[in-house]
């Protein structure tokens, strides 16, 4: 992961994504994926949502976060 071209480290980046006010209500955040790798790598995304007990989806370029501990349903 190639982090110079951002003014944040990956864990500052993790701290302010995951201390939005959605995530802090059990919302659903969104961001470019890679934007994700980008700021602070697909791997450490990946292990602090894994830490959290958060579900995650990958769709056309957008990583959605689920911010709580529910069950995913598709609904097609």
């Amino acid at each position: 992961m190639d982090n110079r071209s951002s003014p944040l480290s990956p864990e500052l980046w993790l701290n302010d994504l995951f201390s939005c006010k959605a995530v802090q209500q059990g919302g659903v955040i969104r961001r470019k994926a890679r934007g994700v790798e980008r700021f602070a790598g697909m791997e450490t995304f990946l292990s602090e949502v894994r830490r959290r007990g958060f579900r995650v989806a990958a769709n056309g370029g957008q990583i959605v976060i689920f911010c709580n501990r529910e069950p995913v349903r598709w609904l097609d």
